[in-house]
């Protein structure tokens, strides 16, 4: 058991801003653990993977308990398992739908902290890390299950920071814009669609692949949460990449309707007719 080297636990760590965050945590002196649901051993890589389901009290049980044995202490956790859904209007999805995109992007991460925080308490101090978006603190038309559980990520992450600062334990939520990584090529297909929706979900779905295409590397993100986890007096929120710094100066000092018109212009949704459209208006 190595008691010097900090210990890192990365949830979602098989591919994107999860593989790139495990990986320059190890090359940064850390002994790190990713996780998957599948587990697997990580060819060329210096961190070992877990297996480990975050909507499964039993797993996390089950991988927080194989870190401790091995080394007695968890430093630093990272929550970044996470999926979203194709785009499409909110009603698209059935309430089992949304139950489980909660389960695994908002009530996965307070699984993680539960099972860490007490460890972290005994120990005297721990970082907390928790990947949202600008979505937390911005709209997303036509991924509004995916905004909510983000905004969910903000309230908590920020509350909890205040709950055991006093505990030498610190909460800090990275917040990236478009990030290139498989993410968007795995989305949840809305289990109800609507008709109506079909052609601007289509069209939501065309801007973001441009969009994502622009997107930062995941190596931007990761330097993000590294320095979140080293700084000497770390900071709540920080954002991750240019785009995200324009759009929280943008929510925090810009007119609302600068920012409304933004949003709908960037997702081009007003190219789409409504059903209205072109029905005779009555004058009273």
């Amino acid at each position: 058991m190595n008691t010097k080297q900090p210990v890192a636990l990365v949830t979602g760590a098989s591919s994107g801003i999860g593989l790139a965050t495990a990986k320059l945590l190890s090359d940064a002196g850390y002994q790190v653990y990713g996780t998957s649901r599948r587990g697997g051993p990580v060819d060329n890589l210096h961190f070992t993977m877990l297996q480990l389901d975050v909507t499964s009290d039993e797993s996390v049980e089950a991988a927080v308990n194989a870190v401790l044995r091995l080394h007695g202490r968890i430093d630093l956790l990272v929550n970044n398992a996470g999926f979203g859904v194709a785009p499409a209007g909110a009603e698209e999805s059935s309430m089992a739908q949304a139950s489980a995109i909660f389960e695994t992007n908002f009530f996965g991460l307070v699984r993680m902290t539960r099972a860490v925080l007490p460890h972290m308490r005994r120990q005297g101090g721990g970082r907390i890390i928790n990947i949202g978006s600008v979505l937390g603190f911005l709209p997303a038309p036509f991924a509004a299950l995916y905004a909510a559980t983000k905004h969910a990520v903000e309230g908590y992450s920020e509350s909890l920071d205040h709950e055991v600062r006093s505990k030498g334990i610190r909460v800090s939520v990275v917040e990236p814009a478009y990030t290139k990584t498989h993410f968007d090529a795995n989305l949840l297909a809305a289990d109800m669609p609507i008709e109506e929706y079909r052609a601007t979900s289509a069209q939501v779905e065309e801007a973001l692949r441009r969009a994502f295409s622009k997107g930062d590397d995941p190596s931007v993100v990761a330097n993000v949460v590294l320095k979140a986890a080293t700084a000497a007096r770390p900071k709540v929120r920080y954002v991750a990449g240019r785009v995200a710094r324009v759009l929280r100066v943008l929510r925090r000092f810009g007119p609302a309707g600068l920012i409304d018109s933004g949003i709908r212009r960037d997702l081009d949704l007003d190219k789409i007719a409504t059903p209205l459209a072109g029905l005779p208006v009555t004058r009273n």
